[in-house]
């Protein structure tokens, strides 16, 4: 069944699969009661937003949801395509730009299509699933670094160096914007500092940092002063946009060999126009609505600077991904969640062993435009009494309820 469908009969439709009713929003309903929610990537609070809404309306009543018919290749190819990949490039500051139907399918095509046989890969260990998935395609020689470990990247890129040179290949390397679990930032400008020397191409895995790193909104590679270094840059439609998609952004000749040999676009229907269009909104909105990011890391700054005052461990994030490391045991881990859904109308998600070390328990929440001062005081309330509870063993098997009474 694998790491996640061993646990397929415990808690379906509770902690895997659960049903969030209502409107999108930081209140939201879980099996029929209000929830205080961070578990959305609704960084912008776009997903319900009145001009989004309308736009994505209008949208759909004039083109519905099957236009434009067809691959892009053959028949999808509309001038609202292009324009999203040309404002796209501009604010990334890239030449061009390519549309992607989905983000993780997009990032295993990148790296399929950019790579051949007699090219070498680098990569941090702690790289999404979607680059893991990319790179098993890869035959070619692969270097991993432990995470954000300049030493260690060092050491790799010269093992690389020496491949790269015998094949006659080139070097790619992977990283993130923002690790979506952890919320720390990839150290885009350490490792370009040793772009000249080792002679490789950066590609950024930036879905997190779309829209909510950078003085405008540009992402991580903004936020650190580096866009012009970064070869390849990757964003989702999904995260800050609210939306569906993804795109790929770099030189015109790079976005030309992508568009020409990405399998899972060729071979894939065209980005419906409603959701072009709708994205078209959501990136003019990003770009001339600064107060929803301001308003964004209001939140974020208030929610994380209250956590560490009150004592809890937030690790290294510094973006508004916003980790919770507790001590306890799986089984203590879901009844924690649980007491958390049923007592104090709080739903957020929960990452255990073996993602975290044994003994750990991660409450993952995400801040977002659409959330309130008054939201971040309830949790971190909340979170004080849950801590006491663990401290003090109230989630053992014997003195809680089980879990089997909540389903």
């Amino acid at each position: 069944m694998g790491p996640l469908g061993q646990y397929a009969d415990q808690g379906f439709g509770y902690f895997s699969f659960p049903k969030l009713e209502g409107e999108i929003s930081s209140h939201m309903y879980f099996r029929g009661k209000p929830v205080l929610v961070w578990s959305l990537n609704n960084y912008l609070g776009l997903a319900n937003h009145p001009e989004i809404r309308e736009a994505d309306t209008e949208a759909s009543k004039q083109f519905g949801l099957a236009a434009p018919m067809g691959a892009r290749m053959m028949s999808g190819q509309t001038k609202y395509h292009e324009r999203l990949e040309q404002e796209l490039a501009a604010f990334e500051n890239k030449e061009a730009s390519y549309l992607l139907n989905y983000g993780y399918m997009g990032m295993v095509s990148i790296i399929d299509s950019l790579l051949d046989r007699h090219d070498t890969v680098v990569y941090d260990s702690e790289s999404h699933a979607c680059i893991l998935d990319g790179l098993r395609m890869h035959i070619g020689k692969r270097f991993v670094f432990s995470h954000n470990d300049l030493e260690k990247f060092e050491n790799q890129i010269k093992h690389a160096r020496k491949v790269a040179d015998s094949t006659g290949g080139g070097i790619l390397v992977i990283t993130e914007g923002v690790f979506g679990m952890p919320g720390d930032l990839g150290n885009l400008k350490g490792i370009l500092q040793f772009k000249e020397k080792y002679g490789f191409r950066l590609l950024v895995d930036d879905a997190h940092g779309f829209g909510t790193m950078g003085t405008t909104g540009a992402g991580t590679s903004e936020a650190q002063a580096v866009m012009d270094g970064v070869d390849v840059y990757f964003g989702t439609f999904a995260k800050a946009m609210a939306g569906i998609g993804a795109f790929v952004a770099s030189e015109k000749r790079i976005i030309k060999a992508l568009t020409f040999n990405m399998r899972s676009q060729i071979y894939a229907k065209s980005l419906p126009l409603p959701m072009v269009i709708g994205s078209l909104k959501r990136l003019d909105m990003i770009r001339t609505r600064p107060e929803l990011r301001e308003q964004l890391w209001t939140i974020v700054k208030a929610l994380q600077s209250g956590l560490q005052a009150n004592g809890f461990n937030i690790g290294n994030t510094q973006s508004p991904v916003t980790p919770v490391f507790l001590k306890g045991s799986p089984m203590e881990a879901a009844q924690v969640i649980a007491d958390l859904r049923e007592n104090y109308g709080i739903f957020c998600s929960v990452v255990v062993y073996p993602v975290v070390p044994k003994g750990v328990i991660m409450l993952r929440l995400i801040p977002t435009a659409a959330h309130s001062l008054e939201d971040v005081e309830t949790t971190i309330n909340a979170f004080a009494e849950i801590r006491k509870k663990l401290d003090i063993e109230v989630y053992s098997k014997d003195t809680f309820p089980p879990l089997a009474d909540k389903f």
